[in-house]
């Protein structure tokens, strides 16, 4: 078997130099890949919301034009009962 020499106080400080940059990066990785699905959410989240501001504008549109067209023909079908009940 081979012996490991042990490591000098400047071999451990440049290891634990090169482990804590690659730690920080991996965190700055992380930390920017968690921003930008954020403002993924947020933006889906505002279009999600607009989408259903206008689907509720579009529907409450066509209850209105469902009411008046019912009215309309209501009003004309008396008018036709009072035409022939007039005759």
């Amino acid at each position: 078997m081979t012996e490991i020499a042990p490591r000098s106080p400047e071999d451990k400080k440049s290891a634990r130099r090169a482990a804590d940059t690659y730690f920080v990066a991996w965190e700055k990785r992380t930390a920017l890949v968690k921003n930008g699905l954020a403002e993924e959410r947020a933006a889906s989240d505002v279009k999600t919301i607009k989408l259903r501001a206008l689907r509720l504008a579009k529907e409450a549109a066509d209850r209105e034009a469902s009411r008046i067209a019912i009215k309309k023909r209501v009003l004309a079908d008396e008018q036709k009962s009072a035409r022939r009940g007039s005759k």
